[in-house]
């Protein structure tokens, strides 16, 4: 598109669809662009750029395959369940099919380990979680009121709750000396310069699991939390769709478990982001779900829903899968024992040449440590350094920058949606990059054999807003990847 054309829409077009708060733009989402570009096959295209940025759970869609090779009547489009099309075609109550919330409520009761119960007419469904955020920043704030967030934090919650909403996200700052802990002091400094700043805070966003670090939060950090919100008065949204992902001890807790043990919680400040893309590998069918302890939430998100419903087809297919309680056991039990067996694995290989990654125990990623291999402690060369791994070791991971870490050096990785021959090729191409890096005064051996620094940088984290990322230097966009494929 020519400037004189591109002006021209802007002037035609709204403020919406034309500004870049969809977050595109960023270096999460090249690095996706450069895989489409060039994508890795064992046969066709050996040299081309492997997915390791894209947290999907591929581990146990053999387990998912095998239920539904013998489930048939599960789906309308078989001859076994086609006596059903007629009413799931026409279905169209925005409540959603009743078996679904029910299933849906008692599976994220088997995912939280049955100590906590579900209530399924507080089961909203929306269009993902991406719609589930969305719906829910609507319905708690206005624009230009603000979220609380805990950095690190997945670069996709620009657009869920900022793009058309008008909402913003204010950082609480979490550091690597801690292992991104997040304290009270951090929440209590964040509100403060929010309030400073004339921002108003209307809620806080947790991820637990934690996407990135593969963390999820203990039990005295999560009342810490529900304290802090009630003194506050405002709301939690707490996404919880990685909860079945935590794969050893200590086991995953859900803000659901905690509230009764905070004296004076307000319930109604309270509401859950679920989903089945994560736990159950299935990000394409779009099931998200806001569980809210707030009636008049509850009400509103769901007439809210009628923008990014759920296909009927699909909610009778997952009801009808949920409601296996054998199979449902059997996921959860295996699909931990998988991901723990593909982590080990995997963290061992980059241990093997000296890399270290912070100690996770859930998620579909792990949080890697290159610090020592930048020049200088900035997030110009981090963005250097993900260029080369980029476009030489044809490795697609998401530096730390796209997801507001405070300190350079950072990266994502993804390693639950590939097969093990894949990730051995990863490995290997790891281990050639950092033989071949120069030493930068540090030896690459074993963990004991280097020191990691913790220097907390002096970095001012008023934090860029996505729009301002994406027209600083540190922008992705003025990259020589990006203006090769321009």
């Amino acid at each position: 598109m020519g400037l004189i054309s591109e002006n021209y829409n802007k002037k035609l077009l709204s403020k919406i669809a034309t500004n870049d708060g969809h977050g595109e733009n960023s270096a999460y989402f090249d690095g996706w662009k450069a895989y489409e570009n060039d994508p890795f096959h064992p046969t066709q295209n050996p040299h081309g750029v492997i997915q390791m940025g894209v947290a999907e759970n591929q581990l146990c869609f053999d387990l998912i395959q095998e239920w539904i090779v013998n489930n048939p009547k599960a789906s309308i489009c078989t001859y076994e369940g086609v006596q059903d099309f007629q009413d799931i075609a026409i279905f169209q109550d925005y409540h959603g099919l009743p078996e679904f919330r029910k299933a849906v409520a008692r599976f994220m009761e088997k995912v939280r380990g049955d100590r906590v119960t579900f209530d399924p007419e507080r089961i909203v469904m929306s269009g993902g979680a991406t719609g589930a955020h969305e719906s829910l920043a609507f319905c708690l704030a206005d624009p230009g009121d603000a979220f609380l967030v805990p950095t690190p934090y997945y670069p996709g919650f620009d657009r869920d709750l900022r793009w058309r909403t008008g909402v913003q996200l204010f950082p609480v700052v979490c550091e690597s000396y801690n292992n991104f802990k997040v304290t009270k002091e951090a929440l209590e400094e964040a509100y403060k310069k929010a309030q400073e700043s004339n921002i108003k805070v209307k809620g806080l966003l947790i991820n637990n699991p934690s996407n990135p670090l593969g963390t999820i939060l203990d039990k005295e950090t999560l009342k810490d939390i529900l304290r802090f919100i009630n003194d506050k008065n405002i709301h939690l949204v707490c996404d919880e769709i990685y909860a079945a992902t935590a794969f050893s001890q200590p086991s995953f807790i859900s803000i659901s478990e905690v509230m009764s043990e905070v004296v004076g919680c307000n319930d109604d400040l309270v509401h859950i982001v679920y989903s089945l893309s994560k736990d159950l590998g299935f990000p394409g069918f779009r099931v998200g779900i806001i569980y809210s302890y707030n009636d008049v939430v509850v009400n509103i998100a769901r007439k809210m829903s009628s923008f990014g419903l759920v296909s009927t087809q699909t909610q009778r297919l997952i009801a009808s899968m949920l409601s296996d309680t054998i199979f449902v056991e059997n996921f959860i039990a295996k699909s931990s024992m998988r991901l723990l067996q593909r982590h080990d694995l995997f963290t061992k290989g980059l241990g093997q040449v000296g890399i270290t990654t912070l100690k996770s125990n859930a998620g579909l990623f792990i949080w890697m440590d290159l610090r020592r291999f930048l020049e200088n402690s900035t997030f110009d060369d981090e963005l250097k350094l993900w260029h080369i791994i980029i476009n030489k070791v044809k490795l697609n991971v998401s530096p730390g920058c796209s997801f507001h870490c405070s300190e350079p050096g950072w990266f994502r990785v993804c390693f639950a949606n590939m097969d093990d021959a894949t990730m051995q090729v990863a490995l290997k191409r790891i281990r050639h990059f950092v033989y071949l890096q120069p030493s930068k005064g540090v030896e690459v051996a074993t963990k004991k054999q280097y020191c990691r620094t913790r220097s907390k940088l002096e970095i001012s984290l008023s934090f860029r807003r996505l729009d301002d990322f994406m027209n600083s230097p540190h922008s992705p966009m003025s990259s020589p990847l990006v203006q090769a494929r321009n």
